[in-house]
Formats: structure tokens, sequence, C-alpha cells
């Protein structure tokens, strides 16, 4: 038994960041063809486009603003004029900003997070599932956060988004399910990521600790089962909130 994703087409947004770049190429090792989402980093998607072309696997880039519908649609166009009607959507961008506390955080950063966690599913949902429905298959993916179930100081705008985008994920896997397609999130833990090997930052006793495995989880571990989510492996899950953090936050019945 393997993933295997021979056939698929598949588009991941912020593919070019961390955890984006992981995902594009485990995807394209189970088989996929690959759209290459970016919001600013072309250089970073034409290295993913030559390498996915090295495989053999069909592989484009293009640029969006996932905060904006109007973008979302001018992608939606392209990708199809280009290389076809996707399969699996992986909603993996978000905005980045610092930190802080609820009487401190600008509101810019609430709005910055509703837009790119909540929002980017509506749009993405609105501009590709109709062509899931018709095809009568189709894989949602959402990627969420283990800070979703930990709500900790300095989190509040990055959990209000990524919970909001939960309530829409959630009310999306009732209403489409009927149709052959699933919806799913992963919730990944403090990742270990080509960064943090760089800089030598991979362990941090202080996190580490609480967590049941003892240690980060890696960016190929996230993409694993972004991988099997996408597959046929998962045709019955869908509606789910998956944590890959060790065991660091466990959703309870």
């Amino acid at each position: 038994m393997k993933i295997d994703l021979t056939g698929k087409l598949a588009l991941v947004t912020g593919a070019t960041g961390d955890l984006g770049r992981v995902m594009i190429r485990t995807l394209v090792e189970c088989g996929a063809d690959v759209i290459i989402h970016y919001a600013k980093n072309v250089e970073n998607a034409n290295k993913l486009l030559e390498e996915a072309a090295a495989t053999g696997r069909g592989a484009i880039t293009v640029q969006a603003d996932i905060t904006d519908y109007e973008s979302v649609l001018k992608m939606r166009d392209y990708v199809v004029s280009r290389i076809g009607t996707p399969d699996i959507i992986v909603d993996n961008a978000v905005i980045q900003y610092t930190w802080k506390s609820v009487l401190e955080q600008d509101i810019e950063d609430y709005e910055s997070q509703f837009e790119s966690c909540v929002m980017q599913n509506v749009y993405m949902a609105k501009a590709f599932v109709p062509y899931m429905i018709e095809k009568k298959y189709g894989r949602f993916i959402g990627i969420n956060t283990e800070c979703s179930m930990q709500n900790f100081p300095n989190q509040s705008a990055y959990v209000a988004g990524k919970r909001g985008m939960d309530g829409v994920l959630r009310v999306l896997a009732k209403e489409i399910g009927e149709h052959g397609i699933t919806v799913n999130q992963v919730a990944p833990g403090w990742t270990i990521s080509d960064r943090d090997r760089v800089a030598g930052t991979e362990h941090s006793y202080d996190y580490e600790k609480n967590v049941p495995l003892k240690r980060r989880g890696t960016d190929q571990e996230i993409a694993n089962v972004v991988a099997f989510l996408a597959s046929d492996l998962a045709s019955f899950i869908t509606g789910a909130y998956i944590p890959v953090c060790g065991g660091n936050v466990m959703p309870a019945i």
C-alpha cells in the first residue's frame, strides 16, 4: 500500500514557504502534477517548478493575493486555461505578523488573519469547488495549527483567524460531502524547517518537555499527512482537524 496521486492535480497556496515547499515536493513524489502558488517569492517558485519538471510531472507557477477575491478568480482562470482543474487544494498560505497581547495587537493584524485564514478558504472554495462537484471528486485541505487549541498569551489574532477557518471548513465538509469531496485540516505544532536546520535551532527544551513524543515535528511529517489526506487512502475521512504535533494537543470527544 502506498500513497499514489498519479493523474491528480494539486494546488498549494503559499507553496514557496517553509512548509509549502516540502508539500509540493511530497505531492510530486507521490505522482501528482502541481500548481505552485506564490505571493511574492517568484525565485523560490521557479526553483520548485524546475524540481517538479525534472521528475516529469506537470507543473506551473501562479501568482495571486489569496486575500483578494478578484485575484483568486484570476488565478483560477489562469490555472484552468494552462493545466486544468485541481483535484486537490491545499490552503497553506498565511500572513506573518508580530505576536502581541490583545491590548497591544494592532487591529490590522486581526484583519490580516481573518483575510488569510478565513477568507482565503472561502475564496478558494468558491473558485475551485464547483469544478470538484462536476467531477464528483475532490480533496480540500486547510493548514490549521495546534495554537487553535492552546490559546496561549499573544496568540489571539492567529487563533481567531484559524478558529474561524475551522468553522468554515467543518461547514463546507457537510455541504459538499455528497459530491465525493472531502474537507480536512492539518494542524502542525512548532515545526522544524530548513530555516531551523540552517540556524541550528531544531530543539527547544521548554517546548519539547511538554510534548509527549519529546521532540518537535518536521516539515516532512506535516507534508506526509497532507499527502495522505489528498489520497484515496483517506477517502472516508472528512471534517477532521488532525494535530500533527507529537500529542502536544489532543482533541477530546
